[in-house]
């Protein structure tokens, strides 16, 4: 797939397009958890026009510093964050992810794009099912 012809911030437009882009994954983190995977690197793949590969170690990048820090703040002023679930977690996140690129490098974009499709789906219909008699 070809790049977004603002794929490197040039242009008005393209840095509009990135904020949208992390205004969105930032809204949906603080409502779900959820905000790298499930949002920025599709938006970068179907808006920017980056493959999976480049697509993925930008939503990283984007994630590295800022990732929840106001909302984590909310989230423990109300009482309602498990820190050392988090903390623990944070530790797996950092080894994983590292893992995981390696991973993800080793195979190509687009086999990286259908395996990440069928994960979503999983999820979805996972959590479609255990709606269902509720």
């Amino acid at each position: 797939m070809r790049a977004h012809p603002n794929y490197y911030g040039e242009y008005p437009l393209s840095i509009l397009i990135y904020l949208a882009i992390g205004a969105g994954a930032g809204v949906l983190s603080g409502l779900f958890g959820v905000g790298g995977g499930v949002v920025i690197v599709p938006a970068l793949i179907y808006l920017i026009g980056l493959n999976a590969h480049t697509a993925v170690g930008t939503s990283l990048g984007a994630l590295l510093l800022p990732v929840g820090l106001l909302g984590v703040l909310a989230y423990y002023r109300t009482g309602h964050i498990e820190l050392k679930a988090s903390l623990l977690i944070a530790v797996g996140l950092f080894l994983g992810a590292y893992l995981g690129a390696r991973v993800a490098l080793s195979i190509s974009a687009i086999n990286l794009t259908r395996a990440f499709s069928i994960f979503l789906l999983a999820v979805a219909v996972r959590m479609f099912i255990g709606t269902l008699g509720r």
